[in-house]
C-alpha cells in the first residue's frame, strides 16, 4: 500500500521564501534606516570638528581672529551685510587649514555635492552656515552648523534659512527669536528634525529642536566689531558684546 507524501512545489517554496523575506525587510528596514541616519549625522558632526580645527589654526596665525574679522575683502563684505552670496569665501580662505579635499564642507545627508576643488567652490557645495561675529573668546556662541536651521515653530520640508539655489541668506537672530527649529532635511530621527551645531569652543553637538530652544539665550555670548574712523583718518574697530548673532547661510 503506497503512502501519499506531500511536499512543497517550487511555486509554493518561492511564495514562502518571498513572504519570509518581506517580513524580515519590514522588521529590519526601520533599524537600517535609523542606523544609516545616525551614521550620516555622526559623519557630519566629524566634518564640523575638522572645520573647528581649521578655525583654530587660522586664528593662531591671524591674531586670534577668524577669517570674517581678519581678512581684507571678506571682512569688509561681512561687515557690510552683503555676505550671503559670499558664504563660500569664509571656507575658501581656510583651504590650507581644511586640507586638500573639499568633501568636509558637504554633509553626506545633504543633497549638495562637494566642489572638485577650492578654486571652484561655491555656496552650492557647502552644507554649513557660519557666524561672522564668532571669535575664540565666545566659547558658547555658534561658530557654525548645519544649513537646515529653520525659522518658525514647526519644521518645514526644506532647508530652512538656506535657499536651494545657493544665493545664501544673511540672518540676524536675537534672544527674542525663540521660534526656530531644524527643518526635516538632512537629519531626522523618529520623524523629529535634528541638526549639528559647532560652538566657539570647538565642540560639535547634535541638539534637537527642543534642546536648541531651551538653551537658546545662553548661546548669545558673542561679540561684534563695528568699523569707525579715527581723527587721523585711520580705521578703527570697536568690539562690544551683543545679544544677537549674525549667521551666514550658503
Amino acid at each position: 500500500m503506497k503512502k501519499n507524501i506531500s511536499a512543497f512545489t517550487r511555486i509554493e517554496l518561492v511564495v514562502v521564501l518571498t513572504v519570509i523575506f518581506a517580513v524580515l525587510v519590514a522588521v529590519l528596514l526601520p533599524f537600517w534606516i535609523r542606523a544609516k541616519m545616525t551614521a550620516l549625522s555622526m559623519c557630519c558632526n566629524c566634518n564640523l570638528k575638522q572645520i573647528s580645527m581649521a578655525y583654530r589654526v587660522w586664528a593662531n596665525d591671524n591674531g586670534g581672529q577668524y577669517p570674517a574679522k581678519s581678512t581684507n575683502g571678506w571682512r569688509e563684505i561681512a561687515m557690510s551685510g552683503k555676505a550671503a552670496s559670499y558664504c563660500w569665501t569664509n571656507y575658501a580662505l581656510m583651504h590650507s587649514e581644511l586640507g586638500e579635499s573639499t568633501i568636509i564642507l558637504t554633509c553626506p545627508a545633504d543633497n549638495r555635492s562637494p566642489a572638485p576643488s577650492y578654486a571652484t567652490l561655491a555656496n552650492t557645495n557647502i552644507s554649513y552656515f557660519c557666524n561672522v561675529n564668532a571669535n575664540e573668546t565666545s566659547l558658547t556662541s555658534f561658530l557654525g552648523g548645519d544649513r537646515n536651521l529653520s525659522p518658525g515653530p514647526e519644521p518645514a520640508d526644506d532647508y530652512g534659512f538656506s535657499p536651494a539655489d545657493g544665493r545664501g541668506a544673511d540672518v540676524t537672530l536675537t534672544t527674542n527669536d525663540t521660534k526656530i527649529c531644524w527643518s526635516l532635511k538632512m537629519h531626522k530621527r523618529h520623524s523629529a528634525a535634528y541638526g549639528n551645531i559647532l560652538f566657539g569652543d570647538g565642540i560639535a553637538q547634535i541638539p534637537g529642536t527642543e534642546t536648541l530652544r531651551k538653551d537658546w539665550q545662553g548661546y548669545f555670548t558673542c561679540s561684534i566689531a563695528t568699523r569707525g574712523t579715527n581723527t587721523d583718518g585711520t580705521t578703527r574697530f570697536i568690539t562690544y558684546s551683543t545679544d544677537t548673532m549674525r549667521l551666514i547661510f550658503p
